[in-house]
């Protein structure tokens, strides 16, 4: 049975975020996803440990900034082993550090390799999260997201698929090409044209434009052990987390 995990970047705009957590365990969800922010605060930290312990929420995978993992690898796997994290996930480069060719690209990937060997050595796994700047065209036939995972055999897949839909691109063709690779995924979803204006475009799952029955029954052939809610920027996080657990629990129902 799926366990079903929530992004805590959702919840980001509606403090506390420790008394998020028993919200969604009353909801039925299994698992939570840390943010980069919430690395940073070890009060905050401390407070979301007895929160997971009250609750009995687990935290397997966790978004940390590549350049934090670069120069503190240790201080990474430490917080990993205190919070149970499995996996991690490089989610994000800033417009100016992104490459601007095929060659850069591929680069990069090779570099995804060099900077996630400690955590490999602690026991540790790690990915790359997408977002919508890696399908960009680049005159190759290769999208920056085929390059990066390509040159780097050790680096999982936490596939955004919005975010591939949102780039133009089809979410099933990275689902089949990268089926073995794909550790996590987020689920969410994009409003129809026109609405949800105060919500950057998303929509609560099964709410938008995508087929997410059809893109989950094709997930449940891939290598995925984690499914995600997340979205952006919610006007509200409890509509959300609820509407759309309630969506992804009818996924799989009459199959």
């Amino acid at each position: 049975m799926t366990a079903f995990g929530y992004q805590l970047y959702s919840s980001r705009n509606f403090p506390p975020l420790t008394a998020t957590l028993p919200l969604l365990a009353g909801l039925g969800y299994e698992e939570i996803e840390g943010y980069g922010a919430l690395f940073q605060d070890a009060n905050l930290l401390r407070e979301l440990r007895v929160a997971m312990d009250q609750t009995g929420l687990r935290m397997p995978t966790a978004h940390f900034g590549v350049d934090f993992v670069r120069q503190s690898p240790t201080e990474v796997i430490d917080l990993c082993r205190q919070i149970g994290i499995e996996t991690v996930f490089f989610p994000f480069l800033m417009p100016e550090d992104r490459p601007r060719d095929p060659q850069g690209w591929e680069a990069f990937g090779k570099s995804l390799s060099e900077v996630g060997k400690p955590l490999l050595d602690a026991g540790l796994t790690f990915g790359w999260h997408n977002h919508d700047f890696e399908l960009a065209d680049l005159g190759v036939p290769e999208t920056p997201l085929d390059l990066i995972l390509q040159a780097s055999d050790n680096l999982l897949l936490e596939l955004d698929v919005a975010w591939v839909a949102q780039g133009g691109r089809d979410p099933h063709g990275y689902i089949n090409r990268y089926g073995n690779r794909i550790r996590a995924v987020h689920i969410k979803d994009i409003a129809p044209d026109g609405t949800c204006a105060d919500e950057d475009g998303w929509a609560d799952v099964g709410h938008g434009t995508l087929d997410w029955v059809g893109l989950y029954a094709a997930l449940q052939e891939t290598a995925a052990q984690h499914f995600i809610m997340e979205h952006d920027n919610p006007s509200d996080h409890v509509r959300f987390a609820t509407r759309s657990l309630a969506t992804a629990k009818s996924f799989g129902e009459g199959r």
